[in-house]
């Protein structure tokens, strides 16, 4: 069942609170709860709810929302977000509660409903609606296709705007993987399958040799050596990809005769280590390191290993984003669990600018990568200038020649802002590590980092603009009364 809620209640207002004295309206969590949709919000998640008639009334998506971004601004765990929502008035005020309360609002476990009942989707258009806010702010007109024109190559071809483009990786919580790691884990798991069967009934009474001790001890062997050579590791792989070839053949026997014998869940991690095998066997046989879509982790198998080339850590594993920059404020291009060149999503990236403002860019500040044929080529075509070098050799003419690095480096510093954007998400907003462990939740999660980190940034521009105004209003009382002392 779902009520809607994302009217603002007026309980705060009570001067009678906390001893007559009103909650501060300047306060930010008071202000961004006026940047944020609610309304429009409330529509997509009640719509989740099949039956909204029956069963316990749900949270609102007020709530649901407000809750995921106190978590990424603090970095609190679910227990600590709910502790400080009960204690912080303002946080009350946030999520749109009726009143002030010192119990706990809901329980830590609800968080993890939230996280999957809030899609990607829901979080990037609440994202768009953000970033659009900030040109309405500023009075600017709407852009028109009128004015656009795709041809021609510098000024007045309609084109307006910076659009900045870079790729990250946001590593995931998981344990180093290793491939001898790798196997023995799975190994332990088929023998505890094992176990379950035998306990079910399902080996009719004799328990299948596992030689369990014995894999236990090789692995042991294996693991304290700080600095095995190639041949040690070789042996150890041979040893338990044997182990695991055994618990497999076991398990298949069981399974066509009880085809009960194991639970849905059990026969899914089952799934999984039967590829993890066929992988690490191809890899064994071929006397290679690579294979397609590797798994890197058993309890979390949509995670593949990122090469990234840089020096403190060359491999990272989780998924990777195509962020784009417009005016400081960050939006997701692409999301993949699997490794691409974001060079492919240059184009895509400049198109889904101009459905979005109705003109193309009239700058791309990019990385290398960015840089090929294909790209320039369609960049020119469309009257879009890309950083960089042009292609050839430099010109002739030493003062041209050091105009256009002037301008190189310019716009290199230009581009860093998004290389900050990605730092500051990473240090403050938890796109270092995601903690949560469903493929689900961890989308959301990183998609809740780039709406907190816009939604900070704009309430930091609105202050800006204000205190900017007033200073401007007090500089002008100020000349008045020179002019008038003066006269």
């Amino acid at each position: 069942m779902y009520e809607r809620k994302a009217h603002q209640a007026t309980f705060f207002e009570d001067a009678t609170l906390f001893g007559g004295v009103r909650l501060d309206p300047t306060n930010r969590w008071v202000r961004m709860s006026k940047l944020i949709p609610w309304e429009a919000f409330e529509e997509q998640y009640a719509a989740l709810f099949s039956n909204p008639r029956e069963g316990k009334p749900a949270k609102s998506a007020r709530m649901a929302v407000g809750a995921l971004i106190i978590k990424k601004r603090y970095g609190f765990s679910d227990e600590d977000v709910v502790e400080e929502i009960r204690e912080n008035p303002y946080l009350q005020y946030f999520l749109g509660f009726a009143e002030y309360t010192s119990t706990r609002p809901f329980d830590p476990s609800v968080m993890t409903w939230f996280r999957e009942r809030i899609t990607p989707q829901m979080l990037a258009e609440v994202n768009d609606y953000i970033i659009g806010q900030k040109k309405a702010d500023e009075d600017e007109a709407p852009p028109s296709d009128d004015d656009d024109d795709d041809t021609g190559d510098g000024e007045g071809t309609g084109n307006r705007g910076t659009l900045i483009l870079d790729a990250t990786c946001v590593p995931q919580n998981i344990r180093f993987p290793t491939d001898v790691s790798l196997l023995n884990e799975g190994r332990e798991l088929l023998e505890k399958m094992i176990d379950t069967a035998h306990a079910a009934g399902a080996t009719n009474g004799t328990k299948p040799r596992t030689y369990r001790n014995l894999a236990r001890r090789d692995w042991l062997r294996f693991v304290r050596d700080r600095k095995p050579g190639h041949k040690k590791i070789r042996k150890a792989l041979r040893q338990q990809l044997s182990y695991v070839r055994r618990d497999l053949g076991y398990l298949d026997a069981i399974l066509a005769r009880h085809p009960e014998a194991l639970t849905g869940k059990e026969l899914e991690r089952l799934a999984v280590i039967r590829v993890l095998y066929a992988q690490q066997q191809e890899m064994y046989d071929t006397s290679t390191r690579r294979v397609d879509d590797r798994i890197v982790s058993l309890h979390q198998p949509w995670v593949r290993p990122i090469v990234r080339g840089k020096t403190a850590m060359p491999v990272e594993f989780g998924a990777k984003v195509a962020l784009s920059l417009v005016e400081g404020y960050a939006r997701i291009e692409k999301f993949c669990w699997d490794a691409f060149n974001e060079g492919t999503t240059l184009q895509e990236s400049v198109e889904g600018y101009k459905k979005r403002t109705g003109q193309y860019p009239e700058r791309l500040l990019v990385d290398k990568i960015y840089r090929t044929r294909e790209n320039l080529a369609w960049c020119k075509e469309r009257g879009i200038r890309m950083n960089g070098p042009k292609l050839g050799r430099p010109p002739k003419d030493k003062a041209l020649y050091q105009e256009q690095l002037q301008v190189e480096r310019k716009e290199a510093g230009e581009r860093n802002e998004i290389e900050g954007c990605i730092g500051v998400c990473k240090r403050r907003y938890g796109l270092d590590l995601v903690m949560t462990r469903l493929k689900h939740s961890s989308e959301v999660d990183i998609h809740a980092s780039i709406l907190t980190r816009n939604l900070f940034r704009r309430l930091r521009f609105f202050f800006t603009l204000i205190w900017g105004r007033v200073k401007l209003w007090f500089w002008r009382q100020e000349a008045c009364l020179l002019q008038l002392a003066a006269g």
